[in-house]
């Protein structure tokens, strides 16, 4: 058996020309959804991510703010110009890119953001209402995540889904999403006694680690459904992901490819999202 791809350019391009009209919909009302990206110092991928969040943003009819200081900003004035963007009534959503430089408190600047403009998802209001299965906005990757399993029309339904990862930006909103869905979740991670054992019973494993190889065919039930969030780079310099790929594609029943699988879905969720809090600011 060799699985299906999960097609994430696809995907997202379906996802996209949604927004799109949704965005167009507002316009007519006289609204203009709008992003406002703060980037702070100069780190190389930052600068990338940043630039295909603004470019995602215009090519869906999004209107889009890129903000950029040097690496010396304080906090203090960081703190000052989110709360500018807070009281922006052009501005629906607010991103501050991470990492911050060593000076700046990432988890202060993320609560200084309104909830209602939270669009990535990680103020605290945002995680409790997950948590409570509250309104409110998911993150990115794993939103992308649950988008790519509606996609295949996969029911979680009593399903085992194993998640190998507990940060608060993938692993532990993952688990809580698929546990709306009403799937039996599992978290995995560095301290785990014996990783196979859990991901042996999975229907659906979820590998967002940053580790390469840290899940091989040896440790997938044929037909599992495998979700790749990991972004590594091989010996050859080639992306990667945290699954063995040439292996695991052999045993699992749907996989997604790194590059082109997890990663368009994020910035295509984070458009979904700032679309959203347009469109209950409208309300």
């Amino acid at each position: 058996m060799t699985a299906q791809l999960i097609d994430g350019n696809q995907l997202s391009k379906q996802l996209r020309t949604e927004v799109a009209t949704r965005a167009q919909a507002l316009k007519a009302k006289g609204i203009t959804p709008g992003l406002a990206v703060v980037l702070v110092g100069d780190n190389p991928a930052s600068q990338v991510y940043v630039r295909n969040k603004v470019k995602a943003c215009e090519d869906s009819g999004l209107h889009s703010v890129l903000e950029k200081y040097e690496a010396t900003l304080s906090e203090i004035d960081l703190l000052a110009r989110v709360e500018a963007l807070n009281n922006d009534p052009a501005i629906h959503g607010i991103l501050v890119q991470l990492p911050l430089p060593d000076h700046i408190d990432a988890q202060k600047v993320i609560e200084a953001i309104s909830p209602a403009k939270d669009v990535d998802g990680f103020h605290i209001a945002s995680a409790g209402a997950l948590m409570t299965g509250m309104p409110g906005f998911w993150p990115c990757t794993p939103y992308g995540c649950m988008k790519m399993l509606e996609s295949i029309g996969y029911d979680l339904k009593g399903k085992h889904a194993v998640v190998i990862g507990r940060s608060n930006i993938v692993g532990k909103p993952m688990a809580l999403m698929l546990l709306q869905k009403d799937a039996t979740v599992t978290i995995c991670h560095s301290r785990t006694l014996d990783l196979k054992a859990q991901t042996l019973q999975a229907d659906v494993i979820v590998a967002a680690v940053g580790k390469r190889d840290v899940l091989t065919a040896d440790m997938v039930k044929p037909g599992a459904v495998v979700l790749d969030v990991g972004m590594n780079r091989n010996d050859e310099g080639k992306l990667c992901g945290d699954v063995d790929f040439a292996g695991v594609k052999e045993v699992a029943g749907y996989i997604t490819p790194v590059p082109g699988g997890v990663g368009p879905m994020t910035i295509t969720m984070l458009l979904v999202n700032t679309l959203e809090a347009a469109e209950r600011a409208a309300i």
